[in-house]
């Protein structure tokens, strides 16, 4: 990889680590549906009136949108808020690179190699040690939202991956405007009006600041920009810089937040990532492995 897109590269898994730090500001600040709609209400306007719509269908927009806006980043809100750290939801988010790997078995018949099974378990040990935190960190609830956030970001590298997307940020920006409706719906839902007046009523800095910052440097800055790398660079390259995101997510926390860090979370921390590493690594080992064996034979 090129110095400059390695830079680039860096530049972006770190500003989408320290999001999850920009996200905990937000919910100080406003309701967190709120939060993430507005979010995306700013990432699609005014950019749809200077992009032409990707030439794919409404159902393909509108279903990425929904569980882009709603599925990944509304139910990682609600884990925050739930008690999840920011370190904590960046972290439980990656698993979804495993869910992945059994969504893939599931929906395009891959198949399972020892080394994918053997990152599994890695990664479900760790993912079960984090229910034994008590540092003030986790919650039974935060766990599960930020669960159903990773299993909603495992079915969209299912959609990238069955469908042909040529115009990916047209695609992206597109997709932001299906998000902000349902988000808007589901905090009136669960919280009635309040949340939309305390907004009109106390909106400052710190949380005009969340919004833009998720929107503009994370959302499309971020994606047009990795988006364009992976044309450039196979998923080998790119794939383990992403297990970056939840070092920068800790690094954020202890900084903003004074995340503790404990025995328990620095095992399933590790755990976790050897488990992705393990994936990610799988054509290497099993390559290896053959030439063993062949060698041996």
């Amino acid at each position: 990889m090129k110095t400059v897109h390695l830079i680039i590269a860096l530049a972006i898994v770190t500003v989408w680590g320290l999001n999850f730090s920009v996200i905990k500001l937000g919910i100080n600040e406003m309701d967190p549906l709120i939060l993430t709609g507005l979010r995306f209400s700013f990432a699609a306007l005014p950019m749809i009136f200077f992009i032409p719509r990707p030439k794919v269908s409404w159902t393909l927009i509108s279903t990425y949108g929904l569980l882009f806006g709603v599925g990944v980043w509304g139910m990682l809100t609600l884990s925050i808020q739930a008690g999840m750290s920011a370190g904590m939801a960046s972290l439980i988010l990656q698993s979804s690179a495993f869910i992945s790997v059994i969504l893939g078995c599931i929906f395009l018949k891959e198949s399972l190699s020892i080394a994918k099974i053997t990152g599994l378990l890695f990664s479900v040990f760790g993912l079960i040690l984090i229910f034994n935190i008590t540092d003030g960190s986790v919650t039974s609830l935060g766990i599960l939202l930020a669960f159903a956030a990773a299993i909603s970001l495992s079915l969209i590298s299912i959609i990238i991956k069955t469908n042909t997307i040529s115009e990916m940020f047209a695609f992206v920006v597109w997709s932001c405007l299906l998000a902000p409706v349902p988000l808007f719906i589901l905090s009136y839902l669960l919280h009635g009006s309040n949340g939309f007046v305390s907004l009109a009523n106390n909106i400052n800095f710190s949380g005009v600041f969340s919004v833009m910052f998720q929107a503009y440097p994370v959302t499309l800055l971020g994606y047009w920009l990795w988006n364009k790398l992976t044309v450039i660079y196979p998923i080998s390259t790119m794939a383990p810089l992403m297990l970056l995101v939840p070092i920068f997510g800790f690094i954020g926390s202890i900084i903003f937040y004074n995340e503790p860090i404990g025995l328990t979370k620095i095992v399933a921390f590790n755990l976790i990532i050897l488990g992705l590493l393990i994936n990610l690594a799988d054509k290497s080992i099993m390559g290896f492995l053959r030439k063993k064996m062949a060698f041996s034979q």
